[in-house]
């Protein structure tokens, strides 16, 4: 595995998963700095521009193929599954020309020549011409086409992503957001958040409706239907509307979550920009529209830090401010800073046990750059007390194992990832990071893949777990098993800098495998280069 720039054993994205909270900061920044380490040799700087031209090229079609092959003349004419691949293949290619009318002539003759008992590669078909009707804005025919893909394969994603953006277009959010459920991602975003004022709020009524509906809602992990409510209390009049802002910051994480960034944007400005609002809202919002700016605006990384002294400037004494700034230094290799954040993000929320793990670390990274190796003894000992502290918290487990495992005690490492899965046994990231120890400790590559597949039973939407077996299976030389993996890591990617690295990893083990063909050579041979 590679080695991260503060001498790490697990790379600086990875880490971001490791530590927990918050995910939105945390990637963004993370997958913002790996681009920037690349060095000068890499290319030009990604735009926002590329980055959508890069989603407009390679996110809108399924089972395109840099291999396929002009038929020989004398070839036998093709039939049945074959025959349908070329249509594919030709509705894919006037699809990028622009020419969605001929796309969607091609996508249908590759649905009729398909035999119906190859499911996935009807799925892929109706998810592809959902794509060229998306881009001429028939909503209705995105709909049935998207929903014929997920007959066919109930476990698209991206097929579920398309009919979610459509059921949009129609203003039927319910039907949107049951598409796209975000409960685990909710939970990992929210228990990030000290001090959130909406959580907190306490409401009672006679008869549950608007914002008082959709908290309900949200604390029983109804989240598809949380919009809709949070929706109805804005759109009320003023006398009848006790929750407005209240329910423009529900509903602005929620867009947030489910990648609805212009959306978010707006309902959480709201709340901002109005003066008179509580200046616990309107700093939770900044601290949202942090994570909102460094997942718009990556090249540009101090949008983020204006939100956050924008929201200590108006509530000082709110330590999710610090907390989630702290990380974002950490991630930077700020330790000063992420230091003197996380103290005052403590001495605010003495009883958190995330932030003392955050602290502790941060620390420890201190010692370890100035190489102070009583320091980083001193932090290890610090692990041990918040242990026995916060017997309950994940992350003090997850992240004294990234420590030991730096120090090569990987018996010890392996321990703490075993205790962090005793508190929460539905932990997908913990089951990968373990399944990652056992290379690095005994080479163990069966034992490895058997917890990282562990991850997938347990969240089969965990994107880092096809990620890393992709990764794994590059190692082991099995590309086309690789390319596969990567492409439902990309199924399941939620923001334009995601696809960017794993379409990265995608097209490195394409190349390879291309060149393996060509010059007919076995595919263990090929040495990995990424």
């Amino acid at each position: 595995m590679t080695t991260g720039s503060t001498g790490s054993t697990f790379p600086k994205w990875q880490l971001a998963l490791l530590i927990g909270a918050p995910v939105a900061i945390g990637l963004g920044y993370l997958y913002w700095r790996k681009a920037g380490d690349q060095g000068e040799g890499s290319g030009d700087k990604l735009t926002k521009k590329k980055l959508a031209d890069l989603k407009d090229k390679t996110i809108s079609l399924d089972g395109d193929s840099s291999e396929a092959k002009q038929q020989p003349p004398d070839a036998k004419p093709l039939t049945g599954r074959e025959l349908a691949l070329k249509h594919k293949n030709n509705g894919n290619a006037h699809f990028r020309a622009g020419k969605y009318d001929q796309a969607i002539s091609e996508y249908d003759a590759a649905i009729e020549h398909c035999p119906t008992y190859e499911a996935s590669d009807r799925a892929t078909y109706y998810q592809n011409r959902a794509a060229a009707y998306e881009q001429l804005q028939n909503w209705a025919a995105v709909i049935k086409d998207c929903t014929n893909a997920i007959e066919c394969n109930p476990g698209y994603t991206k097929a579920l992503v398309r009919r979610a953006k459509a059921y949009e277009q129609q203003k039927d959010l319910s039907k949107a957001l049951e598409d796209i459920t975000a409960a685990c991602i909710v939970d990992h975003y929210f228990s990030s958040f000290t001090n959130d004022p909406v959580r907190k709020l306490v409401v009672a009524s006679s008869e549950p409706k608007g914002f008082i509906k959709a908290k309900a809602l949200f604390e029983k992990g109804e989240y598809e239907a949380v919009v809709a409510a949070c929706t109805e209390e804005i759109e009320s009049s003023e006398s009848e509307s006790d929750y407005k802002l209240e329910a423009l910051v529900l509903r602005g994480t929620m867009y947030n979550l489910i990648a609805c960034y212009e959306e978010a944007k707006q309902d959480l400005d709201a709340v901002i920009e109005l003066e008179t609002a509580d200046k616990r809202l309107r700093s939770n919002a900044l601290i949202k529209r942090a994570s909102l700016a460094m997942q718009t605006q990556p090249e540009t990384p101090g949008e983020c830090f204006k939100f956050f002294t924008r929201a200590e400037e108006i509530d000082s004494t709110n330590g999710d401010i610090y907390h989630h700034r702290g990380q974002v230094y950490i991630l930077t290799d700020r330790m000063d800073d992420a230091i003197a954040d996380f103290e005052r993000a403590y001495s605010l929320c003495p009883t958190s046990g995330i932030i003392a793990t955050h602290l502790c670390y941060a620390k420890y990274c201190q010692a370890n750059q100035s190489k102070d190796e009583s320091g980083m003894e001193r932090m290890k000992k610090r692990f041990d007390e918040l242990l026995e502290q916060y017997s309950d918290c994940v992350e003090c487990y997850s992240i004294l194992a990234q420590v030991l495992t730096e120090q090569q005690q990987f018996g010890e490492a392996d321990s703490c990832f075993v205790r962090a899965l005793k508190v929460d046994p539905n932990n997908a990231q913990i089951y990968v990071h373990r399944g990652v120890l056992q290379l690095q400790w005994k080479g163990d590559f069966d034992e490895g893949v058997k917890l990282i597949k562990k991850a997938i039973q347990v969240d089969s939407k965990c994107e880092f777990a096809y990620e890393t077996l992709g990764t794994i299976e590059v190692q082991r030389g099995n590309l086309v098993e690789a390319i596969r993996l990567f492409e439902r890591a990309i199924e399941l990617a939620r923001t334009e800098i995601t696809l960017v690295h794993l379409y990265s990893l995608k097209d490195a083990a394409v190349a390879q495998l291309s060149v393996a063909k060509n010059m007919g050579l076995s595919i263990s041979n090929i040495q990995p280069n990424f």
